[in-house]
C-alpha cells in the first residue's frame, strides 16, 4: 500500500470490500458511504455476504486452532503497525474527515492514542502470565505444585461504532491478538473505510493472514449472522444497550464485553478551579460533535457559580467554531448523519417548548449543530432523560453535595462521571457513592488514557477496554497441577 497524493484514488484504494485469509473480495450487494460534512456519496461499499461471514469465522478458527506467533513476534507486529502509523497518517486524516467528520483536531487526538493503544498492547504481548496457587494451604496438598496459565479464547469477533473508527476498532483488535486470538472485525458502515485502511497497515506490519478478517456490512445483517456462528468464543462490541442486549441474548454462556450507553454527568463544586474546569468542559461537551459516549450530557454546577460558569462557558464555546471540517480553525464538525442533526434539533425544541432555556447555539444546518448550552431543563425532556449523543449539554444547579450526587445517579447508565472539587469529603463521598465505572476527580467525565481499564456499569454494559485488561478478558485461565 502506498501513501495516496490523490484523495479520489485514496478512496478507491480502501474501497475494499471483504477481507478473508488475506485476501480482499467483493461481497454480495454493496451499501453507500456519505461524506459527513457535504452529505454526498463519497463511494460504494461492497457488503459481506452470509457465506463469507461463515467462511471469515472458520478461516479464523483454523488458524487459532493452529496456534498464534509467539508473543514476542506478536509484540513485534504490533510495534511495526504503530510505526507505520506514522506513514499513512494523510491517509487516516483524509478518510476519517470524510467518512466521519471529524475536525483535525478530533483526527490528531485519536490517532496518537490509536499509536499509543498499539504500543501498550505490544507489551501487553509478552508479560502476560499467570499465578502460582498456595496449596501449602490445604490439609493434605502440601507437595502439590500449581499454577495457572493464560491461553487464547479463540475467535474474537469486534463490533466497532462509527464515532471512534481507529481507536476503539484497535482497543478490540490489539488486545485480542496480543493474547492470541484471532480477530473478525465487523466496523460500522457509516464508517467502513478507516477499519479497511487499518487492516491494510495490520497485514504489512505482519500480521498473518488468517488471524483478521473484515466483514463489512450492517448490524441488521452481517452483525446478525455473526451472532449465529458458535466458532465465535468472544464478543467485544461498542454500541447501544439496545443492540448490547441482543447481542448478550444471542451470545448466551460465551463471554463477551460491552462498553453500551451512556449519560455522563459531572459536577462542578463551589471551590471548584474555573479556570482550569471550563476548558475541559467545553472540550468534553462539545468535540466529535458530542458523539462520544462520555461527552458531558448533564452539567451540575453549585448554585453559587450558575451564573458564572455558564457565561464563561458560553464565551468559551464561541471560540469553537462548528461547520466543514477541513478548515483548520473548525472545532466542532458535522454529525454522522443529517437525521441525527435533525434529532437533536428537535430535542432541543421540545426542552424549550417544556420551559427550558437555551443558552447559546441550536442551530442546525445540514449535519452540523451549533453546540447547545440549556438550562432551567425539566426532568421529563428527551435530553435529560435520554442519551443524546450530539453537541448539546444542559447545566443543573444544586445546593448540597448529597443532592447532586442522587440526581447524577438518577439514570439507568453507569459509565463516568467527572468531578471538579478541593474538598475531601465530597471527594471521598463521590468515590464512595457516584455508580459509574470510573469517577475523575478534578477531571470532566470524558477524561481517558488508554491504558485505563474503561467499562462501566447498569445499563452501561460491563467488561474493561485498556489494553491490558482486555487482553486478559480474552484469555482463558488454565490450572496446571503436579502432584508427586
Amino acid at each position: 500500500m502506498e501513501v495516496a497524493e490523490d484523495f479520489t484514488d485514496l478512496i478507491r484504494s480502501v474501497n475494499s470490500g471483504v477481507l478473508i485469509n488475506g485476501q480482499w473480495q467483493d461481497g454480495e450487494g454493496a451499501f453507500s458511504v456519505l461524506d459527513k460534512y457535504t452529505l454526498q456519496p463519497l463511494l460504494e461499499v461492497s457488503r459481506a455476504g452470509r457465506e463469507q461471514v461463515a467462511r471469515a469465522v472458520s478461516v479464523a478458527k483454523e488458524a487459532v486452532d493452529r496456534g498464534a506467533p509467539s508473543p514476542r513476534e506478536r509484540a513485534a507486529i504490533l510495534r511495526k503497525a504503530a510505526e507505520l502509523m506514522d506513514k499513512y497518517r494523510p491517509n487516516f486524516q483524509a478518510v476519517m474527515m470524510a467518512e466521519g467528520g471529524f475536525t483535525i483536531h478530533d483526527i490528531q487526538a485519536e490517532f496518537a492514542r490509536a499509536k499509543v493503544t498499539l504500543e501498550l498492547s505490544a507489551e501487553e504481548a509478552v508479560r502476560m502470565t499467570g499465578s502460582m496457587v498456595p496449596f501449602q494451604a490445604s490439609p493434605g496438598a502440601e507437595k502439590k505444585i500449581g499454577f495457572t496459565i493464560r491461553v487464547p479464547i479463540g475467535v474474537v469477533a469486534a463490533i466497532t461504532p462509527f464515532n471512534a473508527p481507529l481507536n476503539t476498532v484497535l482497543h478490540k483488535v490489539a488486545p485480542a491478538f496480543a493474547a492470541g486470538n484471532s480477530v473478525v472485525l465487523k466496523p460500522s458502515a457509516l464508517t467502513p473505510l478507516t477499519s479497511a485502511l487499518l487492516a491494510r497497515i495490520l497485514l504489512e506490519a505482519g500480521m498473518p493472514p488468517a488471524f483478521l478478517a473484515v466483514v463489512q456490512g450492517s448490524g441488521d445483517d452481517v452483525g446478525t449472522w455473526l451472532l449465529e456462528e458458535q466458532d465465535v468464543a468472544f464478543y467485544t462490541f461498542t454500541g447501544s444497550t439496545r443492540v448490547g442486549r441482543i447481542i448478550q441474548q444471542a451470545a448466551g454462556i460465551r463471554r463477551s464485553q460491552m462498553e453500551l450507553g451512556s449519560i455522563a454527568s459531572t459536577i462542578v463544586c463551589a471551590d471548584a478551579d474555573l479556570d482550569q474546569a471550563i476548558p475541559k468542559i467545553a472540550n468534553a461537551a462539545f468535540r466529535k460533535a458530542g458523539q462520544v459516549c462520555t461527552s458531558i450530557q448533564r452539567l451540575y454546577v453549585h448554585e453559587s457559580l450558575k451564573d458564572e460558569l455558564i457565561e464563561r462557558l458560553a464565551r468559551q464555546v464561541e471560540t469553537m467554531p462548528a461547520g466543514n471540517p477541513r478548515h483548520e480553525e473548525t472545532r466542532v464538525g458535522p454529525m454522522i448523519s443529517e437525521r441525527a442533526a435533525q434529532q437533536a434539533e428537535s430535542w432541543i425544541a421540545e426542552a424549550i417548548d417544556a420551559g427550558a432555556r437555551l443558552v447559546r447555539g441550536g442551530e442546525r444546518k445540514g449535519a452540523v449543530v451549533q453546540p447547545a448550552i440549556l438550562t432551567d431543563v425539566p426532568n421529563p425532556c428527551s435530553i435529560w432523560k435520554q442519551e443524546v449523543f450530539s453537541p448539546m449539554v444542559s447545566v443543573r444547579p444544586f445546593s448540597t453535595f448529597d443532592e447532586v450526587v442522587r440526581s447524577a445517579n438518577d439514570t439507568p447508565y453507569g459509565l463516568a462521571a467527572g468531578l471538579f472539587t478541593n474538598n475531601h469529603a465530597h471527594i471521598m463521598e463521590a468515590v464512595r457513592s457516584l455508580r459509574f465505572g470510573t469517577v475523575h476527580v478534578n477531571e470532566t467525565s470524558s477524561a481517558r488514557c488508554d491504558v485505563m481499564p474503561f467499562g462501566g456499569v447498569k445499563d452501561s454494559g460491563f467488561g474493561k477496554e485498556g489494553p491490558g485488561y482486555a487482553a486478559l478478558e480474552m484469555t482463558e485461565e488454565r490450572l496446571i497441577v503436579f502432584n508427586q
